[in-house]
């Protein structure tokens, strides 16, 4: 597949075929410009580190990122065209910027309608918070859940959110007690012909497979139907009811090198998917794994169509320009021309659009120097001779707390009952992945312990939620026992799990890996472990789906999601008002001065760095990181 793929890449632009050289001067054709994003993830000002480079044709490199630029860009792309869309292909907000996720990513739409994003496919991302999120409040604009405190808040213009002047859709996320779907499954939009006939142009929208099961866009209720079944679905559907040309914008893709307006040795799901889908589909815009290729690939039938991914942060603006028959409104497949434009910054920023995004900014400064709550001593990860630390105490804390929230009717993806968290782990140390836990909470002295908005944002936490769930006594002490392991040369590794407040336990550090925690040594409120009965757990949706390797957890049950972890510990430190460390007692290293005791080495790599040796945005390196099992493509994974 591969190698056919590769003998349908091109260079700058790519050409479905020798015609299309001379498509500019086909004036019997209706000319159509689709104009495609990806991966946005709400960078307002610029890609992240080495992000802010890209390569293309014959080795040029490119600085590019930021809306302001973006914005004309796309002006300059326009002009002049009188059937022009623009489009998402996913996960334009759940903003890795703190610019926008301190907002409740109010600024990337914003910016979006400004730049007149026509629709948008739902990535994985879109459902970060929940279904009802992102159509009551991110469509809607209606407030989620206080206004002024966690969402509606004043833009630029002076005017209260009012959501997106645009809309969501996906064909395959789906309810999973029923199988409605969340979203629209497709949209149509029409153009004429120099004779006032109308022409419509069909877009199927598809999530990424398997996205209710991603930690951050963890729903329990939700669920993801099959990207080629989905897509040939709705294809025949379009075609019966006559549109006659029809793009598919997914949010899964592959990688296809490092020349963003060609490719080479192409794989991945969304190439797997381009060589079978339906021949009724005229092009393929893909998403999710953060790459940059642009090639036109054979379909079933042979024809070349586009195939293309634009990159991730602002880096790429995508154009197809299509040509349909006036008389039957198809695409002529082989007059197809598809360029990947770079984002750069060599350009005069858009006025409006700057000053979007300078206002942002100056909000952000101000957001995170707000003052939310008193601690009255330091929260550090410095752990005891057991692995036990204030930070990892006060997190562990916070989880029990999270877990047992009020139900929020928002929160409409849960199918389980609301049942309150019992006890809370949270990994301070994960034997894989990354830690929740982001710093120390240090005591700032001068502002008599201050603690700010922008500290505990930055303090704890990914983008994942805490969730409660069933588990066994049995699957608590399994996970207890979890924490040490023998690496390949020998060493015994110890990667300490933090307790909450009502759980002590001791391990025997004598003990063999798999035997160290006795069960009648563990107690819950003062009870010992009882193996056969249940508990309900909190703990991050990381840690359940065994992404930080703590595999016994996995068999939990009846799992309730609640609030993203960054905005669950802001609400929390808002709630408590003053923290207090206390005192390590929680966990107990027993037989430690005995002749051959080992309480284990605990093992703390560096954050993932980038090319550039700048630190990869958490949310990034929590998903490259993870325990997951290596995909079918030389073991390639999606980074988000």
């Amino acid at each position: 597949m591969g190698t056919l793929a590769a003998t349908f890449a091109t260079a700058v632009p790519a050409y479905a075929t020798d015609h299309a050289r001379d498509a500019a001067t086909a004036d019997e054709y209706v000319d159509v410009q689709l104009l495609d994003i990806t991966d946005l993830h709400g960078y307002l000002q610029a890609a992240p580190g080495s992000n802010a480079t890209v390569t293309g044709n014959g080795g040029q490199t490119y600085t590019v990122g930021g809306v302001a630029y973006m914005a004309a860009h796309l002006a300059r792309l326009r002009a002049g065209r009188t059937n022009s869309f623009f489009f998402s292909c996913g996960d334009a907000f759940s903003g890795w910027e703190f610019d926008a996720a301190a907002f409740a990513d109010e600024p990337t739409i914003e910016a979006l309608n400004l730049m007149g994003l026509d629709f948008a496919t739902a990535g994985n991302h879109e459902f970060d918070k929940s279904p009802a999120m992102l159509q009551r409040h991110m469509e809607q604009g209606v407030p989620f859940p206080v206004e002024g405190l966690d969402a509606s808040f004043t833009d630029s213009s002076g005017a209260r959110f009012h959501g997106s002047d645009f809309r969501y859709y996906s064909a395959n996320t789906v309810w999973g007690a029923d199988r409605r779907t969340v979203l629209p499954a497709y949209s149509i939009e029409t153009v004429r012909t120099a004779a006032g006939r109308e022409l419509q142009i069909g877009f199927i929208h598809l999530t990424a497979l398997g996205t209710e099961l991603f930690p951050g866009s963890y729903q329990p209720g939700l669920a993801t139907l099959d990207e080629i079944a989905t897509a040939n679905s709705y294809a025949a559907l379009l075609k019966a009811q006559g549109v006659g040309a029809i793009v598919l914008s997914m949010h899964d893709g592959a990688v296809a090198g490092a020349d963003f307006n060609s490719g080479s040795d192409p794989s991945g799901p969304a190439l797997d998917l381009a060589l079978r889908v339906s021949p009724d589909i005229d092009a393929i815009v893909t998403g999710h794994w953060h790459t940059r290729f642009n090639m036109m690939l054979p379909d079933p039938n042979g024809v070349p169509r586009p195939f293309v991914e634009a990159g991730c942060y602002g880096q790429l603006v995508n154009e197809i320009n299509l040509r349909l028959d006036p008389l039957t409104g198809r695409v002529v497949r082989e007059l197809t021309v598809s360029t990947n434009h770079p984002n750069t910054r060599d350009v005069t920023p858009d006025p409006a659009l700057k000053e979007v995004v300078d206002y942002w900014a100056g909000q952000a400064a101000a957001r995170d120097a707000s003052r939310i709550g008193t601690q009255t001593g330091s929260f550090l990860r410095t752990r005891s001779t057991a692995g036990e630390s204030t930070m990892g105490d006060l997190v562990a804390d916070w989880a029990l707390w999270a877990g047992s929230r009020p139900t929020d009717p928002e929160n409409d993806a849960n199918i389980h009952p609301n049942l309150p968290a019992q006890l809370a782990v949270v990994a301070a140390a994960p034997r894989v992945g990354q830690a929740l836990i982001a710093g120390d909470l240090v005591r700032d002295t001068a502002s008599a312990g201050a603690v700010t908005f922008g500290h505990a944002w930055k303090a704890v936490g990914f983008g994942d939620p805490i969730v409660s769930a069933t588990v066994t006594g049995q699957q608590i002490h399994d996970a207890l026992e979890q924490q040490w392991t023998t690496a390949a040369s020998g060493e015994l590794l110890f990667a300490p799990l933090a307790v909450s407040k009502n759980v002590r336990y001791s391990f025997n550090a004598l003990g063999r890996v798999g035997d160290r925690v006795n069960p009648a040594d563990v107690f819950i409120d003062g009870a010992p472990l009882d193996l056969a009965r249940t508990y309900r757990l909190a703990a991050p949706s990381y840690t359940f789906l065994a992404n930080d390797g703590y595999p016994a957890l996995s068999g939990f049950q009846a799992p309730y999601r609640h609030q993203r972890d960054f905005e669950s510990f802001v609400a929390y430190v808002r709630e408590k008002q003053t923290l207090t460390p206390t005192p390590l007692t929680r966990v107990t290293a027993e037989n430690t001065t005995s002749r051959g005791a080992e309480v284990g080495t605990v093992l703390e790599p560096g954050p993932l760095l980038l090319p550039d040796g700048t630190p990869m945005p958490r949310p990034e390196a929590a998903i490259v990181s993870a325990a997951r099992p290596a995909g079918p493509y030389d073991g390639l994974r999606p980074p988000c």
